[in-house]
């Protein structure tokens, strides 16, 4: 193998970007830890998910796996955004569970209206995180994750609106 060779091979992950090294930094660190929450969020959605039961058990076992596809779905966007400014992300469950910040649920058992008041109450939490991210981005003109964050807020108050609403005649 050539010196060339090894040397691409032992390069850094490092995309080429216009935004400053303290931009991409700060970026994927929030990024990251944003990433961690999705996987917790999306994680507690399908355990919710397969363990609803009662009499709105279809109804609430249809909403909770759309919400949970539609939270999986920005995992990768959220991932790929950090390669693409030039920075890196998640590589475990472990990193999750370190960096995470909506909490597990474990119980054996949950009731309807409280998992459905849990995962509201979890989707707003979700909602000011991306705020967050949202502000961090801004401060360094990242346009293109902003752009994608408001989208991501809009369909979590959209979950939270569902939550709510069949939250209030739960069982």
């Amino acid at each position: 193998m050539t010196t060339n060779a090894l040397r691409l091979r032992a390069a850094p992950l490092r995309t080429p970007s216009d935004l400053g090294e303290n931009a991409v930094t700060d970026i994927s660190a929030a990024l990251t830890g944003l990433l961690a929450d999705t996987f917790a969020l999306y994680l507690k959605t399908k355990n919710f998910h397969w363990h609803m039961s009662g009499p709105h058990f279809r109804d609430y076992h249809m909403l909770l796996d759309e919400q949970g596809e539609q939270i999986f779905a920005i995992t990768d966007d959220i991932a790929e955004r950090c390669r693409k400014i030039g920075g890196t992300t998640l590589r475990s469950i472990g990193q999750i569970a370190k960096e995470q910040r909506i909490s597990d649920n474990d119980a054996a058992y949950v009731t309807p209206h409280d998992m459905l008041a849990e995962l509201a109450q979890d989707n707003r939490t979700f909602i000011s995180l991306l705020r967050a991210v949202h502000a961090v981005c801004e401060e360094h003109d990242d346009v293109a994750t902003t752009s994608l964050i408001e989208v991501w807020i809009d369909e979590a108050e959209r979950r939270t609106w569902f939550l709510f609403e069949a939250g209030r005649m739960a069982d």
